[in-house]
Formats: C-alpha cells, sequence, structure tokens
C-alpha cells in the first residue's frame, strides 16, 4: 500500500495567514481598502497590477475580488508563501507568480511586463535598511506607468510623538494578549502550524534556511520610517506626486503618482 499526502486546502491557509495577520493589524481590511479604493481612482476598474513582496497572495485576493477585469503578478522570495499562492491561485489565468529577491539590482528582468499600472505592497518592506529602500523605490518608479500609481501599507511610526507612540504599543499589547486568551495564533503560531503541514514542509525548511527560522526567534532585521520620510523618498525616486493616504495611530499607506 502506498501512502498518500492529501493536498492542502489553500483557502484555508489564505484565511489562516490573514487572521495571523490581523492579530497584529486589525485594521488589516481598512488598509486594503484604501489603496483599492486609490487605485481605482487613478488607475479605472482593470488595472494590471504588482503585487510586491506578495506573500500568499493576499493583496491580489482582494485586487481580483474588487476588480474581476484586473490582472496581477506577484513577487516574493519566500518559498512556502508563494507555494500557498499558487496552489490558491492555480488554473487562474489572471494570476501569474515570479520568485525573485527585491535586493537583486536585476529582479525586474523576471517580470513578464515592463510597465504596472498599479504596484502595490503591505507590511513587507520594513524589513528592508534605508538604502535598500530608496534603490527599491527607484526601481519601482521604473515599472510604474506614466500616470500609475505605487502604494506602500506598512508600520510607519512617526518619531515626533513618543507619548502617543508608547500608550499605542501599550493598547495593542492589551489586545493582543486577549486575542492570544482567546485562541488566536502569532507569528511563530502559524510557521509552526505550516512546517507540520506535509506538503508545505520542504519549501518551509527553505524558507528557514533563507530568512532565519521564526520558531527560533529570527525576524528579519530592517528600519521603519515615518510616512513624511516614505513621501520624500518616493518623490525623489521619480514621482510626480506622494502623501499618505491613510493611517493608524502605527501604520500608514503612502501613495506615490507617477
Amino acid at each position: 500500500m502506498t501512502d498518500t499526502v492529501t493536498a492542502p486546502d489553500w483557502r484555508a491557509w489564505q484565511d489562516s495567514w490573514d487572521r495571523q495577520q490581523e492579530w497584529y493589524m486589525p485594521d488589516r481590511e481598512e488598509r486594503f481598502r484604501a489603496m483599492l479604493d486609490a487605485v481605482e481612482a487613478v488607475a479605472g476598474p482593470e488595472p494590471a497590477v504588482l503585487d510586491l513582496a506578495c506573500g500568499t497572495g493576499s493583496i491580489t485576493d482582494r485586487v481580483l475580488r474588487r476588480f474581476p477585469r484586473a490582472a496581477s503578478v506577484g513577487v516574493d522570495l519566500d518559498p512556502a508563501l508563494l507555494t500557498i499562492a499558487r496552489g490558491h491561485f492555480a488554473g487562474d489565468p489572471r494570476v501569474r507568480l515570479v520568485t525573485a529577491d527585491l535586493r537583486d539590482p536585476r529582479w525586474t528582468d523576471r517580470l513578464p511586463h515592463r510597465a504596472f499600472d498599479a504596484v502595490l505592497t503591505a507590511t513587507a518592506l520594513h524589513w528592508l535598511r534605508e538604502e535598500e529602500l530608496r534603490a527599491l523605490y527607484a526601481q519601482v518608479a521604473g515599472v510604474v506607468r506614466d500616470g500609475g500609481v505605487f502604494l506602500n501599507a506598512d508600520h510607519m511610526p512617526d518619531g515626533s510623538t513618543p507619548r502617543l507612540n508608547a500608550a499605542d504599543r501599550d493598547h495593542t499589547r492589551a489586545r493582543q494578549e486577549r486575542a492570544r486568551a482567546e485562541g488566536a495564533w502569532d507569528w511563530a503560531d502559524w510557521w509552526r502550524a505550516a512546517a507540520e503541514d506535509p506538503v508545505l514542509a520542504a519549501p518551509v525548511a527553505e524558507r528557514f534556511r533563507i530568512f532565519g527560522n521564526p520558531l527560533a526567534g529570527d525576524h528579519a532585521d530592517g528600519e521603519t520610517q515615518s510616512p513624511a520620510w516614505h513621501a520624500h523618498a518616493l518623490r525623489e525616486a521619480g514621482f510626480a506626486e506622494a502623501r499618505t493616504v491613510w493611517c493608524s495611530l502605527s501604520d500608514a499607506v503612502v501613495l506615490g503618482l507617477k
């Protein structure tokens, strides 16, 4: 008798990723809505989208639900998250997924198109150092069409309000502790479950080799900057206009218009 491995429920993995991310960002859907509002205002209801550092494809999933005639290219280096994305979007001709390292100066050579109406990213670029992010913004400016838009939703604290920032951290910690008591997963819990899935075990092991093992406390060692810093960096990179279009106490969505 031959052992068989049951194929994962890719939708369930997508949903569990979303829930884990919402433990950190309960307003996550608000920022996605603000991003897609901006895309529709600038690029219309049938955008060609680049989902930057796409992970499991959370942004692409929401783009296609809101804009059924859109097309999306997702790019990421994480083999485990890309495995989930490929399973989830299998057979959908609107989606293409690319493996590339955004720190590689030639990562744009891997893209199937040279220009996009919108480039979107969320909760990913904070693991880049300041100069790496400046370089990436210049590359992104090169693949956004004239009149197109770039949107980055991420942790962007404002250092000019230390007391407010401290209050927000305390409030967030208390909320997370309540959610944990009710069974919510954090980052390490999610990766532990993924590592135990027989189909995901190999790509998770490869992911740990590339990025470090979150079960051992490893995490990308990047930097966070204020929304004003991001807007200034986008203008320097070649965007004609840039500003914050959504914010919470600690996070923001910054838009660059080409």
